[in-house]
C-alpha cells in the first residue's frame, strides 16, 4: 500500500471526522462544545483526555469518545481554544501525543 501524501491524509481525516460528527449528532457536539468552554473557564488549561472524561462523567456521552476530536478541532478552528502544551496520554497507556487545551482569552 502506498503512503498517503499530506493532502490526501488531511482529506481522509476530514472525511472520517465528518462521519463521526454525523453519527454523534448535532446535539452531542453542541452540548460538548459548551461543556468544554465552561470547563476551561473554570479550571484553566486541561488535557483533552481530562476534558473528555469530565464531559462523559457529566452525562454528555457520544457513541465513541473519538467524537470529541471533532469538538476540539471545531473550537480550535474557530479560534476559541488552542494547544498550550502536550502531555503523556492516560488512555493511550502512557504514549505521547496528548494535547493540553486552553481558552484563547479569559474573557470568553
Amino acid at each position: 500500500m502506498d503512503q498517503l501524501n499530506i493532502t490526501d491524509a488531511i482529506g481522509a481525516r476530514n472525511e472520517a471526522m465528518g462521519r463521526v460528527e454525523t453519527h454523534a449528532g448535532a446535539s452531542f457536539k453542541e452540548h460538548a462544545t459548551q461543556f468544554v468552554l465552561e470547563y476551561l473557564r473554570t479550571h484553566g488549561a486541561t488535557s483533552g483526555e481530562e476534558l473528555t472524561t469530565a464531559c462523559v462523567a457529566s452525562g454528555i456521552k457520544p457513541h465513541d469518545e473519538r467524537a470529541f476530536g471533532v469538538v476540539f478541532m471545531s473550537l480550535s478552528r474557530k479560534g476559541l481554544i488552542f494547544k498550550v502544551g502536550t502531555c503523556v496520554r492516560v488512555k493511550g497507556h502512557g504514549t505521547s501525543g496528548g494535547n493540553i487545551w486552553d481558552l484563547t482569552t479569559r474573557e470568553q
